[in-house]
C-alpha cells in the first residue's frame, strides 16, 4: 500500500515548489461555487452571519422533501484557518452529493458548513503567508493593554513566516539526528545539550522580552468552544463562544434536532484511530473520556473509515484540543462526532520525527518545501547569531491541490457509508387477538434496524437528546390497557422493544414512533 501511495504522489512531482501553495480556491471562488450549489433544487444556501472581517459564514443544506425532519449529518470544514484542505473536502463533498450521489438524499439530510474560519483562511492567499488560526477581531493576546501589538515579522523577506533560531548554550533546542535541518528539544536525560533558543519569525515590537505573543489575528474558532474552554490562553478569547461565527453556528445547530452525527475535517483524529475509554475520567463531574458504549461505536466507524480511506496516518495522535469543535459536538452536544485531517504525509524511510519524515518525502519528489537556515541581523539580538528557516507554512497539513480530488472521493464514500448506517426505526410482527366483548389485544415490535444505537450514551447521560416517543392515536376510551404515549431513552443497535395494548371496539388506528434524529416509523392498526 505504501508503494502505491508513493507512486500516486510521484505522478505530480514535476509541478515544483510553488505548486504546493497556489491552487486552493480563494474565498471568492469558494463563494461562487457555493452560490452555484445553492441554486440547485436539492440545496439551500444561507449566510448565518459575517465575521469581524466581513466574511460570510455559510451553511448549505442538502436534501429532498422535508429536510429538517429527516436524520441528518453535519459536515464542517475550515475549523482551523490554516487547514485549507478541509474547506475543499467539504466543498467537493457537497458537489459530489448533489451532482453524483443524490440517491442518498432520499433518507438523509446534510448540513454542510464549508468554512468556519474565512478570515484566517484568507492568509493562505496573502502576500505574507503563515498558518493563521484567528479571525479579524482585535484581541489582546498577551493582556498588556494593547491588542495585536507584537506579531510576526518577515525577517528574510521571502513572504513566509517560518522560525528563527538564536545560538545560545542555555537554549532547549538542538538539531535532529534524523535531519540537521529539523530542530528538536534536547533530551537532558540522555546528556544532550541545547544549542538554540527558538521563536516564530518575529521581533519584540512591544519590548517585553517575548516574541510573536500577540499576533495580528483575533480569536480562533477551534479554540473558543465551551468544552474545556482554555481560559486566558491566546486565541481563545475572554469567554467561550464570544465571536459572531461561533454563536451563529451553535444557535443554528440548537434548532437542528435531526442531526445524529458530525464529520469534521480538522487536525483532530478519531477515525484512523478511535478514542480510548478511561473509566476514571468518564466518572468525573466534567466528563473527559468518551463513554464505554460510545467508544465501541467509534471503534466500529473507525474500522469502516480505514477500509474506505487508503491513506494511513504517520504518528497522527491528535484526538482533540481544549475548546475545539470536534469534542464539543460529542461532550456538550451529545452527538456522534468524528474528525479526520483527511490527509497525512506518507511514512517515509523509517523516520520517527514528523518533520524529518515530511522533508525526506518532499525531497524525494523534488519539492522545495524548506526555507534554508539563513543568518539575519536581528535588532533584539545585536551580538548574537540569528538564523531564519524551516518548513514552509501550510505544506505539512495540505497536499498539492491535484491530489485533493482522490482524497475527496474516498471521504465522500465514507460519509455516505456513515449515512447508510443511521438509526432506522421499523415496526414488525403486528399481531391482533380477539378477546371477546369487543376487545382486541394488539402486540407490535419497534425495531432499530441499524448497527448504530438511536442515542449516544453521552446523550442518554446528559438527557440532551430527545427521547424516542411512541404515540397511539386512539382516543382514551378506546385504550383499555397499554400506554397511549410512551417515551424511551434509546434503542441499541438491532434492538427491539415490544408494545402491547388492549383496545375496545373497531376502527383504524395509527402508531407512530421516533425522534427527529432517528426518523419516524408508522404502523396502521385495523380492528
Amino acid at each position: 500500500m505504501r508503494k502505491l501511495l508513493l507512486t500516486g504522489f510521484l505522478c505530480g512531482s514535476l509541478l515544483g515548489a510553488n505548486a504546493l501553495a497556489q491552487d486552493y480556491p480563494t474565498l471568492n471562488q469558494v463563494s461562487q461555487r457555493l452560490q452555484k450549489l445553492g441554486s440547485n433544487a436539492k440545496a439551500e444556501l444561507k449566510s448565518l452571519t459575517k465575521t469581524a472581517g466581513g466574511k460570510d459564514i455559510y451553511v448549505l443544506k442538502v436534501g429532498t422533501g422535508k429536510m429538517d425532519e429527516k436524520p441528518a449529518i453535519a459536515v464542517l470544514g475550515g475549523v482551523e484557518g490554516y487547514h485549507v484542505l478541509s474547506v475543499e473536502l467539504a466543498l467537493q463533498f457537497a458537489e459530489k452529493l448533489i451532482n453524483e450521489k443524490s440517491q442518498a438524499l432520499e433518507s438523509t439530510t446534510f448540513y454542510i458548513f464549508p468554512n468556519m474560519s474565512p478570515d484566517a483562511y484568507e492568509q493562505y492567499h496573502a502576500a505574507l503567508k503563515y498558518e493563521r488560526r484567528g479571525n479579524a477581531a482585535a484581541a489582546d493576546h498577551d493582556r498588556d493593554g494593547t491588542p495585536n501589538d507584537n506579531g510576526y515579522s518577515d525577517l528574510n523577506g521571502d513572504g513566509f513566516i517560518t522560525w528563527m533560531r538564536v545560538e545560545d548554550p542555555l537554549g532547549e533546542w538542538t538539531t535532529s539526528k534524523e535531519d540537521p535541518r529539523v530542530l528538536v528539544k534536547a533530551d537532558r536525560s540522555k546528556g544532550e545539550a541545547g544549542k538554540y533558543l527558538v521563536f516564530k519569525e518575529s521581533k519584540d515590537d512591544d519590548k517585553d522580552g517575548k516574541f510573536a505573543e500577540d499576533p495580528k489575528e483575533g480569536i480562533a474558532f477551534n479554540k473558543s468552544l465551551t468544552y474545556k474552554f482554555p481560559v486566558f490562553e491566546p486565541l481563545a478569547g475572554d469567554i467561550a463562544v464570544s465571536q459572531a461565527e461561533s454563536r451563529a453556528l451553535l444557535d443554528y445547530l440548537f434548532e437542528q434536532w435531526n442531526i445524529f452525527a458530525f464529520v469534521t475535517f480538522s487536525p483532530a483524529n478519531n477515525l484512523s484511530a478511535p478514542l480510548k475509554y478511561n473509566a476514571g475520567e468518564a466518572r468525573k463531574r466534567v466528563v473527559s473520556s468518551i463513554l464505554e458504549k460510545d467508544q465501541a461505536i467509534n471503534a466500529m466507524v473507525s474500522e469502516m473509515y480505514n477500509k474506505t480511506v487508503s491513506q494511513k496516518p504517520f504518528q497522527q495522535n491528535n484526538q482533540g484540543t481544549d475548546g475545539d469543535f470536534f469534542q464539543w459536538a460529542y461532550f456538550h452536544f451529545a452527538r456522534m462526532s468524528f474528525s479526520t485531517p483527511g490527509y497525512w504525509t506518507p511514512e517515509f524511510k523509517g523516520k520517527t520525527n514528523a518533520e524529518a519524515n515530511y522533508l525526506a518525502w518532499s525531497d524525494s519528489l523534488g519539492w522545495n518545501s524548506f526555507v534554508p537556515w539563513t543568518e539575519v541581523k536581528h535588532p533584539d539580538f545585536p551580538n548574537r547569531k540569528v538564523e531564519v528557516g524551516g518548513i514552509k507554512p501550510f505544506v505539512m497539513s495540505n497536499p498539492p491541490y491535484e491530489k485533493v480530488g482522490g482524497i475527496a472521493e474516498e471521504h465522500t464514500e465514507f460519509i455516505l457509508k456513515l449515512a447508510a448506517m443511521q438509526p432506522k426505526l421499523e415496526f414488525h410482527n403486528l399481531k391482533t387477538e380477539s378477546l371477546g366483548n369487543g376487545l382486541t389485544r394488539v402486540t407490535l415490535d419497534l425495531f432499530n434496524n441499524s448497527p448504530l444505537p438511536t442515542h449516544t450514551d453521552m446523550g442518554a447521560r446528559s438527557r440532551w437528546l430527545r427521547k424516542i416517543r411512541m404515540d397511539l392515536d386512539a382516543t382514551p376510551d378506546k385504550v383499555i390497557s397499554g400506554d397511549k404515549i410512551k417515551l424511551m431513552d434509546s434503542l441499541g443497535a438491532y434492538e427491539k422493544v415490544t408494545f402491547s395494548w388492549i383496545l375496545r371496539g373497531t376502527g383504524t388506528f395509527t402508531v407512530k414512533a421516533g425522534a427527529a434524529h432517528t426518523g419516524f416509523a408508522t404502523q396502521t392498526l385495523k380492528l
